[in-house]
């Protein structure tokens, strides 16, 4: 069963009860797994609170077709990274015809893919910082040519900065690449944009405020993004009205440009001029204690538990395409035969009847 985005399907949910049976998909096998484990966690947690069917469950253990199989409505997607936020996943539900939150295959695709995010944004009118894609050490002279250093080394469609390093010095160009092409194949170099860096939630197609993180660290990385205490975070960032409506703008026109929908994230970088350049959007950004999601939800009256809610609200924008054709139990198939078989012998019995009397 194919499902259609229909962003006019989107309500508000008054009763736990109307969202059935809801799975919450986390864990995985990816890099970002236990991140992952504690987002899926923390929205179980809070969708149980508001008295939702909610109940675990890790793709890694349990194939994806015990879903319709166990009666489960509907998806709230925990998990990140690949197989989880690529779109790969989003097709399968979308095959088994089972309702889930965030993008649709195209949109998580897209927004997985830094540099194609880059592209298309830039196409609405969304700066981005130079970059150069790195095939291998053919393309190191080109890239420190042309973006100077320092520079960032960037795996294209990990997330959380997994893979990430800033190089200072050309001689450690060819680590950084290696790190990066451990994970994956398409790997690039930007210019480094010193900061700040904002961050832009999108809750169901709305900006939420922007929070400007610092970071004692080299940069934004893993261990500052989920388990540093000295990571600081402003919410209102300290931008002007019209900046912060600015930025609002941009970081919404870079999620639509990718297809993305529902839920999620824009991140720039402000170079020295004041100008935002955007870094990557996040269609299933983390929801852990340190989250910005949360934060920003925060900044205007809604709490963690109602966050949750409103996002799996979004899985309503995803219906069947066409009328759903729901397996009919065996006893009332039986019966459908039984009552056909039945309208065939009478027929026959009418014809037979009429050409007698002919």
């Amino acid at each position: 069963m194919r499902l259609i985005y229909d962003p006019r399907a989107e309500r508000r949910i008054a009763a736990p009860g109307e969202f059935g049976r809801v799975a919450v998909l986390y864990g995985g096998d990816s890099s970002e797994r236990e991140i992952s484990l504690l987002s899926g966690n923390a929205v179980l947690e809070g969708l149980r609170r508001r008295g939702v069917d909610a109940h675990p469950f890790d793709p890694r253990d349990r194939p994806l077709d015990e879903l319709p199989l166990r009666r489960f409505a509907r998806v709230w997607i925990a998990l990140h990274g690949p197989g989880g936020e690529d779109g790969t996943l989003q097709g399968a539900l979308e095959y088994l015809g089972v309702p889930y939150t965030g993008s649709g295959v195209m949109g998580s695709a897209i927004g997985m893919d830094k540099l194609r995010t880059k592209r298309l944004a830039l196409s609405v009118g969304v700066a981005s910082a130079d970059f150069v894609v790195l095939r291998g050490e053919e393309d190191f002279e080109h890239a420190l040519e042309r973006l100077k250093l320092p520079l960032i080394v960037k795996p294209a469609t990990q997330g959380s900065s997994v893979g990430m390093s800033k190089v200072e010095r050309a001689a450690d160009l060819p680590a950084a690449y290696a790190v990066a092409a451990k994970l994956e194949t398409l790997v690039f170099a930007e210019a480094w944009i010193p900061g700040p860096e904002y961050t832009v939630s999108i809750l169901k197609d709305q900006a939420l405020p922007s929070i400007r993180i610092e970071t004692p660290r080299v940069f934004y990385d893993y261990e500052a993004k989920y388990f540093r205490d000295d990571t600081r975070y402003f919410c209102p960032s300290g931008l002007s009205a019209s900046a912060e409506a600015h930025l609002a703008s941009l970081a919404l026109a870079a999620f639509e440009a990718a297809g993305a929908s529902g839920w999620g994230r824009s991140d720039f970088m402000m170079d020295a001029a004041g100008r935002p350049l955007l870094l990557e959007i996040n269609t299933i950004p983390g929801m852990t204690s340190h989250s910005l999601v949360p934060m920003a939800a925060r900044a205007i009256g809604v709490d963690f538990d109602e966050l949750v809610w409103r996002v799996l609200e979004t899985s309503f924008t995803r219906r069947p395409a066409g009328p759903a054709r729901a397996k009919a139990p065996a006893k009332a198939k039986a019966s459908a035969k039984r009552k056909a078989a039945a309208k065939g012998k009478a027929a026959a019995k009418r014809r037979a009847g009429s050409r007698g009397k002919a």
